[in-house]
């Protein structure tokens, strides 16, 4: 399972390879764009932001996996817009925008999984390593 020293190294690079290459290289991942999630910290009240894809895009409402690599654990993001689901939101370095966040329900979950896995299926395998369902969470403006 990836540290966080590990998962803070990899948004780091992610950011300099976009900064370096003016955004020609790192918009999109596995044919997924990224977005730039900004929460609240549960814990200190400060904005976090993190480097994420979106498997499924539906009109306005992007989908993103909660799944810190198969970890047992939830990431920090996910547990910081589960308390506060006003988030920010850039994609592919595009302005930010308020958006809500959602904990996908398991019905939502349900329809939606297929459609991650579709999109890339290194979701069915983090979801193997672990014992936890990983969440799904809908971003809507």
């Amino acid at each position: 399972m990836p540290s966080d020293r590990v998962l803070k190294m990899q948004n780091t690079l992610h950011r300099a390879l976009l900064k370096l290459t003016g955004g020609r290289v790192g918009r999109s991942m596995a044919g997924m764009p990224t977005l730039e999630l900004t929460t609240i910290g549960r814990k200190s009240g400060r904005p976090h932001s993190v480097l994420l894809t979106a498997p499924v895009v539906d009109g306005d409402t992007l989908v993103v996996v909660a799944s810190r690599g198969g970890d047992p654990i939830h990431p920090a993001w996910f547990l910081n817009l589960r308390d506060n689901p006003t988030v920010e939101v850039s994609v592919q370095q595009g302005p930010r925008k308020t958006m809500t966040a959602h904990i996908a329900t398991p019905e939502e979950r349900a329809e939606l999984w297929p459609r991650v896995v579709s999109a890339s299926d290194f979701y069915a395998g983090y979801q193997r390593k672990t014992t936890r369902e990983i969440p799904l969470v809908l971003l809507k403006p």
